[in-house]
């Protein structure tokens, strides 16, 4: 049987004993050390790590077999160590927050989708370094046999509008039982959201260990939250609310909805979320996502039960079918406790009123100067046209003008956009060049050139003209509005 060993930094911390594979023996021998660091193997006299699931910041986790078990089950032995020297204060400040955490988690794992707490211990030995201890704080959890959703993503792609609504359905009643027993989760993302095999949804993580390892060397502590999936309150370092973890549900639902990482998503330079075009998605169900992403906390919902109510309303005419459950198994990481927060008052069960209309997110930069390639581009092709089939140049300024104001409504509207607007502008191409008159048009403006060339030219010409007027007005509407 192979033995895993728990201290950090030991250069093997593979152990095999081939006696132990004999469950007798296993379940009666006293103890196991590493054959190259001496670490007590059979943690608490119980856990046997056999596997490391992963390792980060706040310490690691183990796969391990609980031998005083019948069925010698499988579960997650996480152990925090805080990353650097802690004097003997911060130390003891790491250890009551580990211990809070346990009795946190206690109390949360009575939630049938919340991994149970089976043990927190401590382990005091002496060091390899000569002279010194070193301490270990140790957390055992459930083992959860399944795919958490970023594994998800990157087997099966984008998830459909009626996947995520499940997902909903199935993580906000877990969200509202942790806000409702005073604590705030603080880093909900794809991989601490996990399917078991028989498609059950978990949370993981609450990540309040992490806070410690970060924060308690001195200085401004960092905070507890992950990049991109984080509101503003939480990366300034202010108070959170039950908002703040309705946010970060947003972000991993529009990267299911768009198979895109958020830094992908969120637009800088307008500083907000730009994600709508890239997903199918109902324009009420898109509605709820947007109030879910404001900036300001007291914007959002202000529980997972309103965001229910709210979703609950959309499945009453459609009601999604059960995403399949996945089969992998994943890495499990530590879950900790948030520290007590006073939450609003539950929403009332009754009918939902309607949810307010989120604005549409704006075009970012990019998009308004690709629409205007794309209407510039356009507009020369439709100029050549209509001066070779109509006598009349006032008639084809009007109707080209009438054209154009068309085609920017459609962008505006998002009708047309994205891989629409190249698809437009090759057929549009196509026409033209089967046009009595183009030839002898374009060989009197651009003699001695190919008619294809030439009308590529006016029309390249125009969209480049259109990028830059466009650019032009912004950055005087980016002037005028700095003035005033």
């Amino acid at each position: 049987m192979e033995i895993y060993c728990t201290r950090p930094g030991c250069p093997r911390p593979q152990n095999f004993f081939s006696e132990l594979d004999n469950n007798t023996i296993l379940k009666t021998v006293q103890q196991k050390y590493c054959t190259t660091c001496g670490m007590p193997l059979i943690l608490d006299g119980r856990y046997v790590p056999t596997k490391l699931l992963g390792r980060g910041g706040f310490g690691a986790a183990f796969l391990a077999r609980d031998r005083r078990t019948p069925g010698m089950r499988y579960c997650v032995v996480k152990q925090f160590q805080p990353v650097g020297d802690l004097n003997p204060e911060q130390l003891q400040i790491a250890q009551n927050l580990f211990e809070r955490e346990g009795e946190v988690l206690e109390d949360l794992g009575r939630h049938q989708q919340i991994p149970d707490l089976f043990a927190f211990f401590e382990i005091i030995l002496p060091s390899m370094q000569t002279g010194k201890q070193d301490q270990f704080f140790y957390l055992v959890q459930e083992f959860i046999d399944g795919q958490n959703l970023e594994e998800e993503l990157a087997t099966k792609g984008q998830f459909s509008q009626a996947e995520v609504l499940q997902l909903l359905q199935e993580i906000l009643p877990v969200l509202k039982f942790v806000h409702d027993n005073n604590s705030i989760h603080r880093d909900i993302k794809l991989s601490n959201i996990m399917r078991r095999q028989d498609g059950l949804i978990y949370l993981l993580d609450f990540g309040a260990v992490k806070q410690v390892t970060k924060g308690t060397s001195g200085g401004s502590s960092t905070g507890i939250y992950s990049m991109g999936f984080a509101p503003p309150e939480q990366m300034s370092r202010g108070p959170i609310y039950p908002s703040t973890d309705l946010y970060a549900l947003a972000v991993t639902c529009i990267t299911l909805l768009t198979g895109k990482q958020p830094n992908e998503l969120f637009d800088t330079f307008n500083n907000q979320w730009n994600w709508r075009s890239q997903a199918k998605v109902s324009d009420r169900f898109a509605q709820i996502l947007d109030r879910m992403l404001l900036p300001a906390p007291n914007h959002r919902f202000q529980s997972a039960q309103e965001v229910l109510n709210a979703i609950n309303a959309i499945n009453q005419t459609t009601p999604p079918p059960r995403p399949v459950a996945p089969t992998q198994v994943p890495s499990t990481r530590p879950v900790a406790p948030a520290a007590p927060i006073s939450l609003p008052t539950p929403a009332p069960t009754q009918p939902p009123a309607p949810v307010p209309l989120a604005s549409k997110p704006r075009f970012s930069l990019i998009d308004i100067l690709a629409g205007a390639a794309f209407t510039g581009f356009e507009g020369g092709l439709l100029l050549i046209a209509l001066s070779s089939l109509l006598p009349s140049p006032g008639i084809s300024i009007g109707l080209l003008g009438m054209v154009i104001g068309g085609l920017i409504f459609a962008q505006y509207r998002r009708i047309i956009e994205g891989k629409d607007l190249p698809i437009i502008a090759g057929i549009t191409l196509l026409l033209v060049m089967f046009l009595p008159g183009v030839k002898t048009l374009i060989a009197s403006l651009i003699p001695g050139n190919p008619a294809i060339a030439g009308v590529l030219f006016v029309a390249i010409v125009a969209a480049a003209g259109a990028i830059a007027i466009t650019a032009l007005f912004r950055l005087i509407y980016k002037l005028l509005s700095s003035m005033f």
